[in-house]
């Protein structure tokens, strides 16, 4: 039996501790490939990303590109060969870091000839989140944005995505971050470690912003006193709160057609038009020290493991 490199939860537990083991290579179903992945995005969730009862060990992680090695047999939009990016959580067969994954074909989105394994890799997730984001906003050319928590993975890509459209950022970030944001479009950065953060937000638009992007947990609620009355929030982590001054609380949701923008998203990250920014490669065997780096929420763009 073929075997490869996994981490992997041994044990449910309140700290779902890892494990590098030597486990077998997926099989796959009729509609699926087998990925041999190149390169994995860390999560902060990838943890915990897993089913209600799990075959343990389980293969952690919901994110990676890599090449197809093998197709099932009604696979009809992929090839042997092909270079890939996905999204694959909470499947039954473990997830995306190992050295082998088990992808459904729907799941897979062609990586363009000029974009490379690491950064592909950093684009599904975030590069969903930050799409949906744009949606609910529902914003228009000229509006104004607050980002929260702007300088990860998501808010990178959010902050672009509506400089994008002509909408008008501020952001918040810690302070070392702040001339970071400002290169990727931002007209105004708060630090929210500052106790006055609001009245500087208010300074620049004093009747309010239009609408919110609350990244981070804990954002949603204090993005509300900076949105206009009327105005919207909307809320990526999936905080609840009450609503006030008629602003409309919304979360993200899933759509169909985000998956095609996904592709087209790594088609501008590979001419340049979109900035992937990773701040740190760590090699396969680090895992463990990527994710908690990752789960401190200190960290600028992405984390990726290379194999």
């Amino acid at each position: 039996m073929e075997t490869m490199k996994a981490f992997a939860i041994t044990t449910k537990s309140q700290s779902n501790e890892l494990s590098l083991l030597d486990i077998p290579v997926p099989a796959i179903e009729k509609n699926e490939v087998l990925v041999r992945v190149k390169a994995i995005g860390v999560g902060i969730h990838d943890r915990w990303f897993t089913p209600a009862d799990p075959v343990l060990p389980y293969v952690i992680g919901i994110e990676a590109a890599g090449e197809i090695v093998k197709i099932g047999e009604s696979v009809t939009d992929f090839a042997i060969g092909d270079r890939v990016m996905f999204i694959s959580g909470m499947q039954l067969k473990g997830g995306t870091w190992a050295e082998f994954a088990s992808v459904n074909e729907d799941a897979l989105i062609n990586i363009p000839d000029n974009l490379q394994f690491v950064d592909a890799a950093a684009i599904p997730v975030a590069g969903t989140a930050a799409l949906e984001g744009m949606k609910a906003l529902k914003a228009t050319p000229g509006d104004t944005v607050f980002i929260a928590g702007a300088s990860g993975a998501i808010g990178t890509l959010a902050i672009q995505l509506a400089v994008a459209r002509g909408y008008r950022v501020v952001s918040s970030a810690s302070a070392q971050n702040h001339a970071y944001m400002l290169t990727l479009g931002a007209e105004c950065v708060v630090d929210y470690r500052d106790a006055d953060w609001a009245n500087q937000v208010k300074q620049w638009m004093p009747r309010g912003v239009d609408a919110a992007l609350a990244i981070q947990p804990g954002t949603g609620v204090t993005s509300m006193g900076i949105v206009k009355d009327g105005g919207k929030v909307v809320t990526i982590s999936g905080d609840q709160f009450l609503a006030e001054r008629q602003i409309i609380v919304e979360q993200i949701t899933n759509h169909p057609e985000t998956k095609k923008e996904l592709s087209q998203l790594a088609s501008e990250a590979a001419s340049g038009q979109l900035r992937i920014v990773v701040e740190h490669v760590y090699p396969f065997e680090q895992g463990v020290e990527a994710l908690k780096k990752v789960e401190s929420r200190h960290v600028r763009g992405k984390i990726v493991l290379s194999m």
